[in-house]
């Protein structure tokens, strides 16, 4: 069918199409009119994720992801936001759902569960364009209740990203602590090990009484060289003392031999001229002789008493060496043990300093931890709070009446061409040529009101000089 004739078919056919749209506008208008107005609430808040985490100073990189926006959607219309929105709102405690719960669900399941799902269902949570700011819309018939609600599922959506941050932390927290009371018993432990190894051996400070014991091994042996050298000098004037004991410098460096030697010097010459002058058996030369003899006694006692002094000094000076080595023995063998307990100790101080340091950075971990699950503070802001709307968003009155002016318009289309369909008639020239397929000779106008009957005329709408043989038959 052309649209000349769907234009002809409604025109003649009018009265049934505009019957059908003016029913479907009515209904339209009736519904709309009898319908309950419902009144959505907006409220909207907006997500910080370039600032960095006051205690972590940094950004955290999950927050940087193209899907963070959608898990923030997902937790704005999640049950455990509605269940604090629920309880923020009291619904649990209204009898009036309480006895719709038990009709609709027989008691089964959970209560605040089951009201939980009824808000969600009305809820609505869309991010912005290009921002970070996400719109969280609910609709009810009670305008105050809907900004209320509204209100309440931004306020447990903030509560509820606060206790997203601060669960691990508070989880990390309770771990940290517990290992931090086994390290600092550890550390206890560690400290205690040192200070009776330190108190078992009598150290105080290892390293000033080791370098004590290291001065006192360096001047014993220093002593040590020193007498091996007077002992090995007293040796050699011991060997001396055998063979020239009267040469030896102990000897002629006495006073009192020098003294006895010159005296008897001075005897024998004295004697000598005696013998020459009386003669050998005069009683002076006897006497003086005699006295000769008493120096040579009196030198040879003082020699070797002399001589007797050196033994005894070599034999001191042995006994002083042989004493001395054993002193430098004990001192190396005493610093040697000193540097093993030091050694021994030292280990103990390293582990003192490694359970500190472990300690010290659990207990750091821990307090970071304490911090952030202490923490009140998100990155969500509330950038609008819900009111009451003044207008109902539900229904439109005018984009209802729109679509119902197109609708009924299809509609009394649609009934004029199956009226047309039913009870098929011949509405124009155009009509009888498509349908009985033969020309048509003229038309006679659609007569008016006010025209004669006298000015009626016959329209032509093919010359008979077109016409065929076997068109006229």
């Amino acid at each position: 069918m052309t649209l000349r004739q769907v234009v002809a078919v409604v025109g003649a056919r009018w009265r049934s199409a505009f019957t059908a749209w003016l029913l479907i506008v009515g209904v339209v208008v009736a519904v709309s009119l009898l319908r309950t107005p419902l009144y959505t609430a907006t409220a909207s808040v907006v997500l910080d994720v370039k600032s960095p985490d006051p205690i972590a100073g940094m950004v955290l990189p999950g927050m940087t992801a193209v899907s963070y926006m959608g898990t923030q959607l997902n937790v704005v219309q999640s049950e455990r936001v509605a269940l604090r929105a629920v309880q923020a709102l009291k619904l649990d405690e209204d009898l009036n759902l309480k006895a719709e719960w038990q009709a609709a669900t027989d008691g089964r399941g959970d209560f605040k569960s089951w009201i939980s799902d009824l808000l969600l269902r009305k809820l609505d949570a869309t991010p912005a364009r290009d921002s970070n700011v996400i719109q969280v819309a609910y609709t009810a018939s009670d305008p105050a209740f809907a900004a209320a609600v509204a209100n309440a599922f931004v306020t447990g959506y903030i509560e509820t990203t606060l206790d997203l941050r601060v669960e691990p932390a508070r989880r990390h927290n309770a771990f940290f602590d517990d290992r931090s009371r086994h390290l600092r018993e550890d550390l206890e432990r560690a400290q205690q090990r040192l200070s009776a190894y330190q108190q078992q051996n009598g150290i105080v400070a290892t390293d000033e009484r080791l370098d004590v014991e290291t001065m006192r091994l360096s001047e014993l042996t220093t002593q040590l060289v020193a007498l091996e050298g007077q002992a090995n000098e007293s040796s050699s004037r011991q060997r001396q003392l055998k063979s020239q004991s009267g040469h030896m410098q102990e000897v002629l460096a006495s006073p009192l031999v020098i003294g006895l030697t010159t005296e008897l010097a001075r005897q024998e010459s004295r004697l000598n001229e005696l013998t020459q002058r009386l003669g050998d058996r005069n009683p002076q030369v006897d006497e003086l002789r005699a006295s000769v003899v008493n120096l040579r006694t009196r030198i040879e006692a003082e020699t070797a008493r002399v001589a007797a002094s050196v033994t005894v000094n070599d034999s001191v000076n042995r006994t002083r060496l042989a004493q001395l080595r054993a002193d430098v023995d004990a001192q190396r063998s005493k610093l040697l043990l000193l540097k093993g307990q030091r050694d021994e100790a030292a280990v103990l101080q390293r582990d003192v300093e490694n359970a500190k340091a472990s300690y010290d950075s659990v207990m750091a971990r821990a307090m970071q931890t304490s911090i952030e699950s202490q923490a009140t503070q998100t990155n969500v802001s509330v950038l609008k709070r819900a009111t009451a709307p003044a207008f109902p968003s539900s229904p439109k009155l005018l984009l209802n009446l729109a679509v119902g002016v197109m609708v009924g318009v299809l509609v009394g289309i649609s009934v004029a061409l199956m009226r047309e369909l039913n009870d098929a008639r011949l509405r124009n020239d155009h009509d009888v040529t498509d349908a009985l397929r033969q020309p048509v000779l003229g038309a006679l106008p659609r007569r008016s009101r006010h025209a004669s009957p006298g000015r009626l005329r016959l329209r032509l709408t093919s010359p008979l000089s077109a016409m065929t043989p076997a068109r006229l038959r």
